[in-house]
């Protein structure tokens, strides 16, 4: 209930950086499903890829899942700091 468990998996990433997207995706593979408070950490060298460009890696993630009060904390945090997107406003007015 308190303690985190950790696991080694087979990832891929996926990363674009085109002059329409700046990109990167890890798919965990086995259909690895993440809940919240849980944490992956991605092994292997920096990758680099040139502008124009799309790549896949694979490479090894360690999988670390939250405890169930870490699991309760991060979803019960959430919700306040989603407060932050109804602060943004638009109108109609031009700024002049």
């Amino acid at each position: 209930m308190i303690g985190r468990k950790r696991f080694d998996t087979p990832c891929r990433i996926e990363v674009e950086h085109s002059d329409e997207f700046l990109c990167a995706h890890v798919h965990l593979a086995g259909g690895v499903a993440l809940e919240p408070g849980d944490s992956v950490r991605v092994h292997g060298a920096p990758i680099h890829v040139d502008f124009g460009e799309r790549r896949s890696f694979d490479r090894i993630a360690t999988v670390e899942r939250a405890s169930v009060v870490e699991r309760l904390w991060t979803k019960f945090a959430g919700h306040f700091e989603m407060t932050e997107l109804y602060e943004v406003s638009f109108s109609p007015r031009s700024l002049t």
